[in-house]
């Protein structure tokens, strides 16, 4: 099975009406943790870098985690890059081998996003990789990008015109998500997903999904979300599991670095397994 297209995996969850995990890993150990619970649940995954975790542990290193880890895998997965408004960096990662990105111009004014976003989608096209594209800022700050408020959303016409014009494989619309932490339960705009998917027939990208309801997934991405982002509630499980392990180590005075490790990957493993239950995911390797 091993690596596959970003649209081998996105096609078939939108053509079927489940969502794949799109899963934003931060080291070794929550990509080994991801991979092994995509392979226990027997679902497609897709893996995610942000910008500062590339710098963090350099793309090259990050690459070579990904191909080893990934050899003689048993479910289909793909490697993407996530919120990247740095050309520079997006042209690093398709030489290396990413098999998609996000560029997000989001903050630009739409014409030069979308002019910036053709370019990218061409220089894409000659890796064989895909992109992703969004016009609006997700409110939430993640990684160090992004925005404080939600802007305005743009016009049905509007977004259309840029998927079409830029020919993105994924679109990620704003529609009352964000990034982080939610408050309370999001008001989301259900009927703008479906506008776009009946318009464009593109399949959307579902960002700010840690802290949605499992009615408000399964709403959505039966509407045609079939790329479900997940970041804050892999690094809440993972330092929050790493937390509590550590207090028990200090009040006992055992130092195991080994068994913190194995802890904190059970907890990871069980948040993959469990994504991709409530996304229908699971079950859906082929």
């Amino acid at each position: 099975m091993a690596v596959v297209s970003l649209r081998e995996i996105v096609d078939r969850a939108f053509d079927a009406r489940y969502g794949v995990p799109a899963i934003n890993i931060v080291n070794d150990l929550t990509l080994e943790a991801v991979l092994t619970g995509a392979v226990e649940a027997n679902s497609p995954v897709i893996v995610q870098t942000s910008v500062k975790t590339v710098k963090s542990i350099g793309a090259d290193v990050l690459f070579a985690m990904w191909t080893a880890m990934t050899r003689d895998i048993d479910v289909p997965v793909t490697l993407h890059l996530d919120h990247c408004p740095e050309r520079a960096v997006i042209s690093e990662c398709l030489a290396i081998g990413w098999n998609s990105v996000l560029f997000d111009a989001s903050t630009l004014p739409v014409e030069e996003n979308q002019r910036q976003t053709i370019e990218v989608v061409a220089e894409a096209r000659r890796y064989g990789a895909h992109v992703e594209g969004e016009i609006e800022a997700i409110k939430g700050v993640e990684d160090g990008i992004g925005v404080d408020t939600e802007t305005r959303r743009q016009s049905l016409e509007t977004a259309l015109g840029f998927i079409r014009s830029t020919g993105v494989d994924v679109f990620a619309p704003s529609i009352g998500n964000a990034h982080g932490v939610y408050s309370s339960t999001p008001d989301l705009d259900f009927q703008r997903v479906t506008d776009l998917v009946e318009a464009s027939g593109t399949p959307i990208a579902l960002h700010g999904g840690s802290g949605m309801t499992d009615a408000q997934f399964a709403d959505l991405i039966a509407r045609g979300c079939a790329k479900v982002n997940i970041s804050t509630a892999l690094k809440v499980e993972f330092m929050t599991s790493s937390l509590a392990f550590l207090k028990n180590a200090e009040a006992t005075d055992k130092w195991d670095p080994p068994s913190l490790f194995a802890d904190v990957r059970s907890h990871i493993i069980g948040l993959t397994t469990g994504l991709a239950t409530t996304f229908g995911s699971a079950g859906k390797a082929w």
